[in-house]
């Protein structure tokens, strides 16, 4: 699993380097895993501090903002270790990994690259290929656990052979969506980082005993504790409700009790919660990443209008754009309502993606083109 994850989303994971087998009399034969060192604190360490989140922001910064401490503060820091546990979950789940025991325990801060990381891949599965997966087999943290604890149907067949398994993976996980698992406990994280009296162990058990209660509606139990919260929970649903309420809106789309009703990472990081740039601004690769989300993870709706606008500022000509007449072919698209949604749904993300990559293709041809006729132009002599 290890191998896998170095070779297909290496900075999703603490880096691994690699195992051995060693033999002695006494112990018999062991196995060694070997990870390159990243470094000695894991969020659930940091969060565990009276100076979290501040004590993270100097980590991630390597020195301390000037900036008075307050909500606003908090929530950018928040913010950013959220953004980076997401963006290394996409990696995984994008691999068809989904791993099974997220919490903060299992979070480490990388050193060298200032970024949050993924560790301990014992209880994950590749569902691609099978590997580490057992239909009625479940391995978790009650704490952190979604309710359904088991990521497919217990009624999901044992995997078949490699090539198999990895054929009709993409069915079974568009059926059962895996990651979701992942997501729940993730939602429970960013309640920890917003709310300290959920941060200790009993404070986290109470929290799940007065969800359950609730049916697992965050919004219910939320209408339950408010009233009567306290100084330090109030705090916490203040934070939450800076920018319109975008943080909540985002954690009530984590913490569901239904998997299918749960974002994913890709849509998550789209979410206009993720819109301010946090403490750290991200690299280039990283917002077009996030555009791309933007566009294939929103509602039909708006990725039509994004799409539509882009391919106008592009311009309707040769110049990487479209007609008119293809643009307002564009707005008429709908889906059928006769098929399956999800179905349509897929169609129409797979079109937008032909559509952009053309649009791209023909834009940077365009553009090189010109580069050529540029760089010609300076070095044949012009007749006077």
């Amino acid at each position: 699993m290890n191998e896998r994850v170095r070779r297909a989303c290496a900075n999703s994971c603490a880096d691994f380097v690699y195992g051995f087998l060693e033999s002695s009399s006494k112990k018999g034969a062991e196995y060694w895993l070997i990870w390159r060192f990243e470094g000695e604190s894991t969020l659930a360490d940091l969060i565990q501090s009276k100076e979290f989140p501040y004590n993270v922001e100097s980590m991630i910064l390597g020195k301390v903002q000037d900036l008075p401490k307050g909500l606003e503060r908090e929530n950018k820091i928040i913010q950013t270790v959220l953004r980076q546990l997401l963006f290394a979950l996409d990696g995984l789940h994008s691999t068809g990994i989904v791993h099974r025991d997220i919490k903060p325990q299992n979070i480490i801060f990388s050193e060298g690259s200032r970024t949050f990381k993924i560790i301990d891949l014992g209880a994950a599965t590749d569902l691609r290929v099978g590997i580490n997966y057992i239909p009625k087999e479940f391995l978790l943290d009650p704490r952190y656990a979604a309710p359904e604890q088991y990521i497919m149907s217990t009624q999901t067949p044992s995997a078949p052979s490699a090539p198999v398994a990895a054929a009709l993976s993409p069915v079974l996980w568009q059926l059962n969506l895996p990651d979701r698992f992942d997501i729940y406990s993730t939602g429970l994280i960013l309640l920890q980082m917003a709310f300290p009296s959920f941060r200790s162990d009993s404070g986290l058990i109470q929290f799940n005993r007065q969800l359950k209660r609730c049916d697992y509606d965050l919004v219910a139990w939320r209408k339950s504790v408010e009233p009567r919260a306290n100084a330090e929970l109030r705090r916490g649903f203040e934070l939450l409700d800076l920018d319109g309420g975008i943080g909540w809106e985002l954690l009530t789309s984590m913490v569901r009790y239904k998997a299918r009703q749960r974002t994913s990472a890709k849509a998550a990081l789209a979410h206009p919660y993720f819109d301010k740039e946090g403490l750290l601004a991200l690299s280039f690769m990283q917002n077009l990443r996030l555009q791309f989300f933007r566009a294939t993870q929103q509602d039909y709706s708006e990725a039509v209008i994004w799409i539509i606008q882009l391919m106008a500022r592009s311009g309707t000509k040769k110049d990487g754009g479209f007609t008119e007449a293809q643009l307002q072919e564009l707005r008429e698209i709908r889906p059928q309502k006769k098929s399956s949604a999800q179905r349509n749904a897929l169609a129409s993300v797979l079109r937008f993606q032909r559509k952009i990559l053309k649009t791209l293709n023909e834009s940077m041809d365009e553009l090189n083109q010109r580069r050529k006729s540029m760089w010609w132009s300076r070095w044949i002599p012009r007749e006077e």
